[in-house]
């Protein structure tokens, strides 16, 4: 079961664990700092409940581990069903961003400050031009002239000295990555805001150069240049899945994509209550400040009747910046955006969005994990008070403004709530022990100490009933019963707060639900739906309002003409901050909209086409790697002999002709390549061939109608060592002429079998000479399979980064062909291809140059 954040996974593990248990089910948890050995444990349990991106990278890793026993997933067949919630948002939404495992690469931290300089004297319309629909910047000549002349190069593209990449990222920091929007600084660090969440990124940076072009444009430190070494996105990772599904609120808009890419058609399961919600007509403004002045007077005239609002904004900085707006009219508001000031307070403002007067701005209620509900959670906000009550009189060494800002944020919720005097009662108890606790056995508590010791009190009260503690605390008498005293006040003031809360639900209800402003249309319905999504839950009355203004970015990215709405506007009212609403315009956004939803569809298709490319190399070489780390102790030995008779053959291929005679071979050279991998471990009496030896062979061949495969070789030429002895190995060379034989790569020709006589006789004498520089080193079989699975595995490692890398400059590369009028993912397939033929031949070739060359240099001591 697959969630979209460890909060999530962790709530539903406890919630359905107890379920699957009944019913005689192991259940499994995966979070994010837990050992291998934990991950390990928990993948093996039947159903295991894990964070999307910890799944990956799980995936990832464990196809870059050295050994077996590093690996934490249920090899060799770790898929089998998932069920992924909040499926829209991580199929769709972040779908098109890849999972990566990166390494240091380059050392150009140096250039990006200075390519960060250029991009502040370029001007935009003169130097480069912008797209906003893909986030793409094109210099012009102008441009190229004047960045040539800043830096002091003739060729901003010379492979010697390239400038290009740099400043081209340098131009992309200026113009789409903004700050407290895509993403904040903290700590001295540029981190990532989720768009969809709100959320802060932190183990998260953008690669291809960009973070460090972002961290240039601050004056930040420069972390060095990474490598991917690994990679995978969300699509294809859970397409490896024999049996995919999921759930979500939000997924009907998106019915085509989902039947058309994953192959999973799209149920609408009724409510469970009539939906009674009330959806107002989209108003639309000419002007932004319009638009931020009509949501102030609305949010101001819900305030007023008491109706809970929220408000969701697309950014950190529109956030504060109706919040500021918000102050000057003195209207009390909560702000929920990704600033660690309102993040850490996360759980608190959304239990309470829905209290009488509240105001609550958020940038994304995405993924939020709670629901709003009428009244208020009585569960947290019992919390909030035993805190605001215990935590001043518990701590000691507290910052005077943490303590004001407790207060401060507090005050107005414990002058609402009506604690009964046997509360009261219970809560000075428990100050009263934390003092004798303090004083008496010297105990202190710091404020991150007194929270969690809190949150485990609150934690007992559930599993407790109030008997059972009271039990507890007439036990523990003598040592100070903190804890469970705790516990029992939490348990009397949460039932104040059940009954203030239901009592303050139903007077929010009357007033009409909580109400829900947009600030802003996304580029999808879907996205907009989930926040209308927070009003009207489970029957509750509700409303919602999307405002627009025409300088949003959204009709900016897609050249939407708006001077339709600029001339209704002009003929209703001189006013400019007028808005305008009914069927005409939300038809017109609406298709706005869909065209958006279709542009990023291709987008996401496109890169879903080019990924399967990928796909279909990544499962070869992670079933290769697998079966190499797991597999019995003979198989690796088996691909080890597969590759020497690969690598005799490619020299072979490469240097005869079977439609031409033998005279015609460049047989020099073919030799001359064969030594060169296998001069090291060769007999004298090998060494001792040449050309004219090895063509007086071939010509004794011709019009030979049989052999002896076992005992064969090539008439008048050294017979391979005996090596080839046992039915293993005669099993093994059998295959591997029957593989010869059955070659298609090789064309037909009248000297065909020669040529495979050929390729049979020279790989024996490569095998043969090494299983015999083997045996003669007097290691043990099990070093010598450890030593060929490490030599495996790195070269293979090794050789697949190197592709990545040379799979994504293709991937930027092959658009420029369709000028020429060239199918750019035809052209990736071809050359993805024959990109991963050459690395798998160089891998092979490497891995038996790395064996032959350590067993003929490593006598045994």
């Amino acid at each position: 079961v697959v969630t979209v954040n460890d909060y999530l996974a962790q709530r539903d593990a406890e919630w359905m664990g107890r379920v699957h248990r009944f019913l005689g089910l192991s259940v499994g948890l995966i979070q994010r700092g837990m050992s291998a050995e934990e991950r390990k444990l928990n993948y093996g349990c039947d159903i295991t409940y894990a964070n999307n991106s910890e799944l990956g990278f799980d995936y990832l890793r464990d196809n870059l581990s050295g050994s077996s026993e590093q690996l934490v997933m249920r090899w060799p067949k770790p898929f089998h069903f998932a069920i992924v919630d909040e499926v829209d948002s991580v199929l769709i939404d972040e779908g098109r961003n890849p999972l990566l495992i990166s390494g240091e690469a380059s050392k150009d931290a140096a250039r990006y400050p200075v390519a960060a300089k250029v991009a502040e004297l370029l001007i935009r319309g003169l130097h480069y031009s912008v797209e906003l629909k893909d986030n793409s910047v094109e210099l012009t000549e102008e441009g190229i002239e004047l960045s040539e002349r800043a830096l002091e190069t003739n060729d901003l593209w010379d492979e010697k000295d390239p400038w290009a990449r740099f400043v081209l990222n340098a131009l992309k920091a200026k113009e789409f990555y903004r700050r407290d929007v895509q993403y904040i600084v903290r700590n001295g660090k540029a981190l990532i805001i989720n768009e969809l969440s709100g959320r802060i990124e932190e183990k998260k940076r953008w690669s291809d150069g960009i973070h460090q072009a972002v961290e240039a444009k601050e004056g930040l430190k420069i972390q060095a240049d990474s490598i991917v070494v690994a990679q995978i996105t969300y699509q294809s990772l859970f397409k490896l899945y024999p049996k995919l599904s999921g759930m979500t609120g939000t997924a009907k808009t998106e019915e085509k994509e989902f039947l058309k890419m994953f192959q999973m058609p799209v149920i609408e399961v009724p409510t469970n209550r009539p939906n009674i919600r009330q959806d107002l007509p989209i108003q639309a403004f000419a002007t932004a400040r319009g638009k931020w002045q009509y949501a102030c007077a609305e949010i101001e005239y819900m305030f007023r009747l008491g109706r809970p609002v929220l408000v969701g904004t697309t950014s950190v900085e529109n956030s504060e910046y109706l919040s500021y707006l918000l102050n000057r009219r003195d209207i009390p508001h909560s702000v929920l955006n990704a600033r660690p000031k309102y993040a850490a307070r996360e759980a608190e403002i959304v239990a309470q969005a829905g209290r009488k007067h509240a105001i609550t701005l958020s940038t994304n209620m995405a993924g939020r994990g709670t629901d709003i509900i009428l009244g208020g959670n009585p569960k947290v906000l019992a919390k909030q008070i035993i805190e605001d009550a215990l935590l001043l009189p518990i701590t000691e060494g507290v910052a005077e403004d943490e303590k004001d800002s407790m207060t401060r944020s507090r005050k107005v919720v414990l002058s609402k709530v009506n604690v009964s005097p046997s509360s009261l009662g219970f809560i000075a108890k428990a100050a009263v022990l934390s003092k004798y606790a303090r004083k008496m056995e010297g105990k202190g508590w710091t404020y991150d100490e007194a929270r969690s010791m809190i949150s485990e009190s609150v934690e007992m009260s559930q599993s407790m009933d109030s008997i059972d503690l009271q039990r507890l605390i007439n036990e523990q008498a003598d040592v100070y019963p903190l804890g469970p005293t705790i516990a029992l006040a939490y348990i009397s003031v949460l039932e104040d707060c059940e009954a203030h809360c239901y009592q303050e639900g139903l007077e929010v209800k009357k007033l009409g639900g909580l109400h829900v402003i947009g600030t802003s249309l996304h580029e999808s319905r879907r996205i907009d739906n989930q926040l209308r999504g927070r009003a009207g839950r489970q029957g509750d009355p509700g409303s919602t309002r999307f405002m627009v203004s025409l300088q949003d970015e959204m009709f900016q990215k897609f050249n939407f003409d708006t001077e339709w709405a600029v001339k209704l506007i002009s003929k209703i009212s001189n006013d400019e901050d007028m808005p305008i609403e009914g069927q005409a315009v939300v038809n017109q956004l609406l298709s706005l909209q869909i065209n958006a939803e279709k542009y990023f569809f291709g987008i996401r298709k496109s890169l879903v086409e080019f990924d399967e490319v990928l796909e279909v190399q990544r499962k070869y070489i992670y079933k290769l790697r697998q079966l190499t780390l797991i597999g019995d102790s003979d198989s690796c030995s088996q691909h080890i002999l597969q590759y020497m008779q690969a690598v005799t053959d490619e020299i072979i291929l490469r240097n005869v002709d079977p439609a031409k005679n033998p005279k015609t071979w460049d047989l020099a050279k073919l030799l001359k390549e064969f030594k060169g991998v296998s001069a090291e471990i060769l007999n004298d009496s090998f060494s001792r061939i040449n050309e004219e030896s090895l063509l007086q062979s071939l010509d004794k061949m011709d019009g030979i109608s049989s052999i002896n495969i076992d005992s064969f070789h090539l008439p008048g030429l050294p017979n391979p060592a005996n090596s080839f002895r046992g039915i293993s190995t005669k099993v093994s060379s059998l295959k591997r002429w029957l593989t010869i034989t059955s070659d298609d790569s090789v064309k037909n020709g009248k000297f065909r079998s020669t040529v495979n006589l050929l390729r049979k006789y020279l790989g024996d004498i490569l095998i043969a000479s090494y299983l015999d520089v083997v045996r003669d080193s007097g290691y043990d079989s099990d070093y010598v399979k450890e030593v060929e699975r490490t030599v495996v595995v790195k070269s293979l490692d090794c050789f697949w980064r190197d592709h990545l890398v040379n799979m994504n400059r293709l991937s930027s590369a092959v658009n420029v062909r369709s000028f020429g009028h060239r199918n750019p993912l035809e052209e990736y397939k071809i050359d993805g291809c024959r990109f991963f033929i050459s690395m798998l031949s160089s891998t092979r070739r490497v891995t038996i140059e790395s064996l032959l060359r350590y067993w003929s240099s490593s006598p045994m001591e």
